[in-house]
């Protein structure tokens, strides 16, 4: 019986802090609709003159996207004087070959090719080796995978109106949204990062983060803050909160669209999702009791912990499903009272507020269509499913971040799929190997649609829908790992 009470104890914890994480949502989602009620919205006048500023492109073993990515750049709308382009190519395959061949394309452009034998730091250390030869008053930023599009420093650029604005961030766009579920899926998670959390925390002067590309630094502010650090696997959310933390202002504009490719296949989005999550928790441990300590507005500080510990949300739900599979049992031989969970309902408001920021991103993205909205009932269901689906792997990358157990720097296998020049089963960066987990993946699978037949056989629906939304996200992880190794 102490068992059971423990596993309810648990439980009620772990719905604690999702409660507590989707009051941030919520929170943020009001702001967005605040933000869009603004109007004083004019973007300001554009510089005069026109600044120096250098492109940094960080590149390892690319051969598929970086002469998309050298063409893009090369078609920026601005003066040919006053740019310089960087390409960090720490590669060791033909990448560089590649690289070289193309910029020979614009003899007329202010190409800097810096090679590293090695990957010391990885790609915070290939940006700060290639710092003091930056010419730029600013420092533009874009990963492999992104496709700028010409514009885009004419538009970003008048937004460092004050000398205390050190970074502007863009929205990501989706090259390949459509090309399959999974890209759909993480369209709409993205959606809701770009268009809800980081409009809600900036409309409000709370900390965002430099998305690691598809951005523009002040340089200044890149050294003020102490440069690149490779301390922990998200570089970017790192220097983001020093530099907020010293007192650098941060513009987040959701009009400035950078175009960019979703990874097809589920190993891709692990890769992923694993950096960016214990990145996310190594940060949280790093900066959470310094921004506590610091002269910040608790509203400031509420959200910079929600905003550093939202990966540990991964380790509540997979505290919660487990422990509900013992009350369940419990329940049922009537050793815990049902009553004990009517005080659980309360947490419902919290996946209400969750679902409603995911719900108004999509269909703010996908601007109010009927098509959005009957799409919404079939994508919003599946999303959280899958996201479910995700715990044991996320909760593996959180614990391993919070504990300090450190990792290398895996790249994201990038594929161009979209252009018709590259096949996915022929892509040599391809994670073929299938880890421990994603065996324990398929038999929790199992376990949660035993579960549900059980609710069903037994009468006791206590559970049914977590369990059912479990039990489809485990297994359609588990049979994507296997189909795309």
């Amino acid at each position: 019986m102490s068992i059971l009470y423990f596993a309810a104890g648990l439980y009620f914890l772990g719905m604690g802090f999702i409660f507590l994480y989707s009051l941030a949502q919520g929170h943020l989602l009001f702001h967005f609709f605040k933000f869009k009620k603004d109007p004083n919205q004019t973007p300001p006048q554009a510089p005069n003159p026109w600044p120096k500023v250098t492109v940094q492109l960080p590149i390892y073993n690319e051969r598929y996207v970086v002469e998309r990515l050298i063409d893009a750049v090369a078609n920026l709308n601005y003066p040919h004087e006053l740019l310089q382009i960087q390409i960090l190519d720490d590669s060791t395959d033909e990448t560089g070959d590649l690289i070289q061949t193309k910029v020979l394309a614009y003899p007329n452009l202010n190409f800097e090719y810096l090679h590293r034998s090695n990957r010391i730091g990885f790609k915070a250390g290939a940006l700060k080796e290639a710092l003091p030869s930056a010419q730029g008053e600013f420092v533009a930023i874009f990963d492999a995978d992104f496709v700028p599009e010409p514009d885009f420093l004419i538009k970003a650029l008048p937004y460092f109106s004050s000398p205390k604005i050190g970074m502007v961030q863009s929205r990501w766009t989706h090259l390949n949204q459509n090309y399959s579920l999974l890209t759909q899926l993480q369209a709409f998670a993205l959606d809701a990062h770009f268009l809800i959390e980081q409009q809600g925390r900036n409309q409000q002067g709370a900390f965002i983060n430099f998305n690691g590309t598809a951005g523009v630094w002040r340089k200044s502010c890149i050294l003020d803050a102490g440069n690149w650090q490779d301390d922990t696997l998200t570089e970017d959310l790192d220097l983001s909160y020093r530099a907020q933390r010293k007192g650098w202002k941060f513009v987040y504009r959701p009009e400035i669209e950078s175009p960019a490719e979703l990874p097809p296949i589920l190993s891709a989005i692990k890769s992923q999702q694993f950096r960016w999550t214990k990145g996310g928790a190594e940060c949280a441990v790093k900066h959470a009791g310094k921004v506590l300590k610091e002269n910040h507005p608790m509203g400031i500080k509420f959200h910079a912990l929600a905003h550093l510990f939202n990966s540990t949300i991964f380790i509540a739900i997979l505290l919660t499903s487990f422990c509900s599979i013992g009350l369940w049992w419990g329940v049922q031989m009537k050793m815990i009272p049902l009553e004990l969970f009517w005080a659980s309902g309360i947490s419902m408001i919290g996946f209400v507020l969750v679902a409603g920021v995911y719900l108004v991103s999509y269909l703010t993205a996908q601007q109010y269509s009927w098509k959005s909205i009957l799409g919404a009932i079939w994508k919003l269901p599946l999303f959280f499913s899958v996201s479910m689906g995700l715990a044991l792997h996320n909760s593996q990358a959180a614990l391993e971040g919070l504990t300090g157990k450190k990792s290398p720097f895996i790249r994201t296998p990038k594929f161009n799929l979209e252009s018709g020049s590259a096949s996915l089963q022929a892509n040599v960066y391809r994670l073929r190997s299938l880890p421990l987990s994603t065996w324990l993946e398929g038999g929790f699978g199992l376990l949660f649609t035993g579960m549900v037949v059980m609710g069903v056989v037994y009468g006791q629906y206590l559970f049914l829908i977590f369990h059912a939304l479990l039990a489809l996200g485990y297994s359609l992880v588990f049979i994507s790992s296997l189909r795309t190794r």
